[in-house]
């Protein structure tokens, strides 16, 4: 039963923001307090290299009377430069808007976008592509405008593994339950 507390510890350790008490700890992982103290101990000496594996990048410190993993000393100039060097992780409300009219039309323009929003899309889009999130599938043989579609990047971020996955936008948009085209989004056409 150890391991599997410490693995179950494990996995919610990597996603607490805040330090988790040993109770809090115990009631996530469904194991008894005194369970949870041994497991939590075990990791410490694991991460800390004293089991014979290496000393992990990371710690599994008590802080404040809760628990949570950090960054080990050693390597915060090296994490805050990487972070620092990153491209903000917030996308703004017209990015997001632009990011959904494209992942629901694609392949589409820009000034399709544009007509779609009813705003100007032009620097809007440049971020998206600066961030990966989008890419320029082709141009048109005939207007020489560029199609734009979504990058396996964005479903990354999104956590899906297709396009279908994307949920339908009918049910979204208010009065819209039964509507099969709405604002420019056709359900039947979303690839």
């Amino acid at each position: 039963m150890t391991d599997d507390v410490r693995a179950r510890l494990e996995a919610i350790l990597l996603i607490v923001e805040e330090p988790q008490s040993l109770v809090s700890l115990a009631t996530a992982v469904g194991a008894p307090v005194p369970a949870v103290r041994q497991a939590i101990e075990a990791l410490v000496e694991d991460y800390d290299g004293k089991t014979g594996g290496p000393v992990r990048g990371f710690e599994l410190r008590e802080v404040g009377g809760g628990w949570r993993l950090y960054v080990r000393e050693e390597h915060d100039d090296l994490v805050s430069e990487f972070v620092g060097g990153q491209a903000p992780s917030r996308l703004s409300q017209a990015a997001l808007e632009t990011l959904a009219v494209i992942a629901y039309k694609q392949p589409v323009t820009r000034s399709q976008v544009a007509s779609i929003r009813a705003v100007n899309v032009d620097s809007v889009v440049r971020t998206l592509l600066a961030r990966g999130l989008i890419t320029e599938l082709f141009t048109d043989a005939e207007t020489g405008a560029i199609n734009y579609g979504t990058t396996d990047a964005l479903l990354e971020h999104l956590g899906i593994n297709s396009l279908d996955e994307l949920p339908h936008i009918s049910p979204l948009l208010d009065g819209a339950e039964d509507v099969g085209s709405v604002d420019g989004f056709d359900e039947r056409t979303r690839r």
